[in-house]
């Protein structure tokens, strides 16, 4: 009985340091949370606005010739995976990926019809692991991301489509919704929607405020390549904040989790507790009546 009471008491110490730990890891990843949407939502209006430009140039230009705005026959396709360098972030690399796969599956018939992009550890192990045609990578990137560490990436990636190495571009990563709300998104980057080449109220009062030199078409020539990289890096931020929210998420389901097993435990060693009382009571009412 003592030697079961004593494995409760050590089980309930290491709930509690456990507990101690993810609770500690939860207030973390809410610091850092609020520190990625503030991060997302500033990169919001410089690709809001280089994008009105593009629709300015795009309808305004009698003769526009960029791979970037003309489909073509897919022969061979390109991805670019965004996860994250660690785990303990609940089903955020575990679901991304698994979409991915069933991508892949769903549309090509073997590795020879696409080339992938990652961005994250996780998802690097997890692909070459696996012998996916990986052709280029970056890990390491912290909790804060800059556009320059993504810069060499995102451009390769933006070319190699612009060679006509393949002939679609698709971001797969978790898109942010809100703290309690994210989910693996696929978005086909190049070519260009067509609906982003939409005439709008900003592209129209563009004409008026903008003049392009050398000309509206060189201008253009060199920004498309510019905005795609742009939606690379909002992408990855997206991505960061959804990745701290589902850190978050998973610590405090740990933590309720220790939680519950703490009182369960404190529960079974009362019981063990009271029963050795009882025990050594009757023990001694039993050693008094024999006397």
């Amino acid at each position: 009985m003592a030697q079961n009471m004593r494995e409760i008491k050590r089980r309930i110490r290491s709930f509690d340091k456990n507990r101690q730990i993810t609770k500690a890891m939860k207030m973390v990843a809410a610091s850092k949370l609020r520190r990625a949407q503030q991060q997302a939502e500033a990169a919001r209006p410089y690709a809001e606005k280089l994008r009105d430009v593009i629709v300015h140039l795009a309808n305004g230009t009698s003769n526009v010739n960029h791979p970037m705005l003309a489909s073509r026959p897919v022969r061979k396709a390109g991805y670019l995976v965004i996860t994250s360098d660690r785990g303990l972030a609940g089903g955020y690399n575990s679901n991304l990926l698994r979409k991915l796969t069933q991508t892949l599956d769903q549309r090509h018939d073997n590795n020879d019809e696409y080339v992938i992009f990652v961005i994250g550890r996780k998802g690097l192990e997890y692909l070459q692991r696996r012998k996916y045609p990986v052709i280029d990578y970056v890990t390491g990137l912290g909790d804060s991301p800059t556009f320059a560490g993504i810069k060499e990436i995102a451009r390769q990636a933006v070319q190699f489509y612009a060679e006509e190495r393949f002939d679609e571009l698709y971001l797969v990563y978790n898109k942010f919704v809100s703290a309690v709300n994210q989910h693996p998104e696929e978005k086909r980057l190049l070519p260009l929607a067509a609906e982003e080449l939409a005439q709008s109220q900003e592209g129209t009062a563009l004409s008026t405020m903008i003049e392009f030199e050398p000309s509206e078409e060189e201008v253009l020539q060199v920004i498309l390549p510019r905005y795609a990289e742009t939606l690379i890096y909002s992408a990855l931020l997206e991505a960061k904040a959804s990745e701290f929210a589902m850190r978050m998420a998973a610590m405090t389901n740990a933590t309720d989790n220790a939680t519950e097993m703490i009182d369960n435990l404190t529960l079974q060693y009362n019981r063990a507790r009271q029963a050795a009382i009882t025990q050594e009571i009757a023990e001694i009412v039993g050693g008094a009546n024999a006397l």
